[in-house]
């Protein structure tokens, strides 16, 4: 605050202040002349009175326009000095009892001025009081008092309020100066105050770990916008619950987790996060434990990532191993195949025999399909990556799949992008697509909607395959991703392992919801062609896995081979 500020929040008290002294004088001098006769002139008196009511309202109106405060304070004490000799004068002079009036005028003035305006203002009051006294005694002018001193008497009296007004002066410029540094020690302090305020509040809400804070009872009672943003809600919805409601294991405390421990919490949206969670208690000196504070970090994408680096290294080492005992397979394979083809040809086969021969011939050709199934998963692929629209891949990929639908099943399509490019290997995003559709078919025995949509979400294309089928149980989420995961029968289990190989080649992610009665859906997330480069060729061995949450983020999971 400024000096000015201070001085305008004076000059406003000083209006109201003058309005109440005025009605004051006013019912007391009423009173008095009802009560005891006086030579007051009445007339006269209100006619002050009134003026100096408007003078008081011109001042009101005068304050809200004018930002001169020193020469309104001037004008005011003016004014009032002047309305104070009138009252004075009419009401006895040397006998009035409004006498105290011109030392307050003293003390407003050493609040609204400096000391030297104190001394003139006080002396000025002692000239008008001693011009007043001494014209009604020399009957210069008409006198209103009851009494008439000796001019000894007067002088006495003249002195002593000029020794009073100066005496009121020192003082009152003594104590406004001192209320004038403290004013402003007050105002630094508060200053600084508001400002370390301020810096604690912009490094609270600077952070990039969640904050919150919470009382002895475990209420909320502060929230930065980090922990908001972690935990998928508004700082305002926060505050006031109990952070207990927020996680779903355990907190830790401070005597038994050393303060820190990996717990869960499932978001507004239904997505489970993990954080890393620190408690460390709220302590204010001389007032003790007022609560506790906890910190949040953000281990959901890091837990993803080494549950993939481990699937990954796993289902390598797996691959690598299977294939070898895949090819050792093909081998006796073929020729029990080609033996079992020679004996279909005798004739003298009985009818039971003949129908044992063609479950050996039918099995054999299932499980060379699953051989053949299993060394594309394990075998090293080429892409050829172009630009291309992803609309036409996915407007014929529908065509074929409604020309062998089911009856009872509907199609629908919701394509926003007028054109979708992307650098990716169109016959393997067919691949992909075919895949997903097929299984949501499969899905839905007894018909049902196939949902189909495209947009745009950032710098990715995001496609979502949806189904109203029976949905996937939540133990399965995990590994749907995995070989010879199938859920359906008659699959070889490996055709959304083959899916997700295709889609970690083009740099892309696929997401699955889920549940029992619910259907599922995948979502496809491939980079758009301006923000990813792709080189025209290149070979692709590993196998993968998807990034799995359970029921919501960016995860794969999904049915079993290659059509389920």
């Amino acid at each position: 605050m400024s000096t000015t500020f201070n001085e305008r929040s004076w000059l406003a008290w000083l209006v109201k202040v003058r309005v109440i002294i005025i009605t004051f004088l006013v019912g007391i001098e009423l009173a008095i002349t009802r009560l005891t006769p006086t030579p007051l002139p009445e007339r006269l008196f209100i006619g002050v009175v009134l003026l100096w009511y408007a003078l008081a309202v011109f001042f009101i109106l005068l304050l809200s326009f004018w930002q001169e405060s020193r020469a309104q304070s001037l004008l005011q004490l003016l004014s009032d000095l002047g309305m104070a000799t009138l009252i004075v004068y009419f009401t006895g002079g040397v006998d009035s009892s409004f006498n105290f009036l011109f030392p307050l005028i003293v003390v407003v003035a050493a609040i609204l001025l400096p000391r030297t305006w104190t001394y003139l203002t006080a002396a000025l009051a002692f000239v008008l009081y001693g011009t007043v006294v001494e014209c009604t005694y020399f009957e210069v002018i008409p006198a209103y008092s009851a009494s008439h001193p000796a001019w000894k008497t007067l002088q006495a009296i003249i002195f002593i309020n000029l020794f009073a007004y100066l005496a009121i002066a020192y003082l009152a410029s003594q104590l406004s100066t001192k209320l004038r540094q403290v004013d402003t020690q007050l105002q630094d302090t508060s200053g600084a105050l508001e400002n370390l305020q301020a810096l604690h509040e912009n490094v609270i809400r600077s952070v990039s770990s969640g904050l919150l804070t919470t009382d002895l009872e475990g209420r909320i009672t502060l929230a930065n916008p980090a922990a908001a943003r972690l935990l998928q809600t508004s700082e305002a919805a926060l505050i006031g619950r109990s952070i207990v409601q927020l996680f779903v294991d355990r907190l830790p405390s401070v005597a038994g987790d050393d303060g820190h421990a990996e717990v869960r919490s499932r978001t507004p949206a239904g997505d489970m996060k993990t954080f890393s969670v620190s408690v460390s208690p709220l302590v204010v000196p001389e007032r003790g434990e007022l609560g506790w504070v906890y910190t949040l970090d953000d281990l959901t994408e890091i837990r993803r990532l080494e549950r993939e680096v481990r699937q990954r290294d796993r289902l390598a080492a797996v691959g690598r191993l299977a294939a070898g005992i895949a090819h050792e397979i093909r081998n006796p394979l073929t020729s029990i195949a080609g033996s079992v083809h020679v004996l279909s040809g005798i004739s003298a086969l009985s009818d039971e025999q003949r129908l044992l021969v063609q479950i050996v011939t039918r099995e054999s050709d299932r499980l060379n399909n699953i051989i053949s199934d299993f060394l594309a998963y394990a075998r090293e692929k080429r892409y050829q990556f172009e630009e291309q629209d992803l609309l036409p891949l996915l407007k014929d990929t529908l065509t074929l799949i409604e020309s062998s639908k089911p009856a009872g099943i509907r199609i629908e399509r919701d394509f926003q992008p007028v054109r979708a490019r992307a650098a990716v290997d169109g016959d393997k995003i067919k691949q992909v697509m075919w895949n997903l559709c097929s299984n949501a078919l499969r899905a839905m025995p007894a018909g049902g909607t196939l949902k189909v949509s495209l947009l745009a979400q950032g710098d990715e294309w995001a496609i979502t395959i949806a189904d109203t089928g029976q949905g996937v149980p939540p133990q399965q989420l995990e590994k749907m991703f995995e070989p010879f995961q199938s859920r359906f029968e008659g699959g070889t289990g490996l055709g959304l392992a083959i899916v997700y190989q295709i889609v970690q080649a083009h740099g892309g992610k696929i997401a699955v919801r889920s549940s029992p009665g619910e259907g599922t859906q995948f979502t496809l997330y491939l980079r758009r062609a301006a923000v990813r480069e792709v080189a025209a060729s290149v070979p692709v061995a590993e196998a993968g896995r998807s990034e799995f949450p359970a029921r919501a983020a960016r995860a794969g999971v999904g049915g079993g081979g290659l059509h389920g």
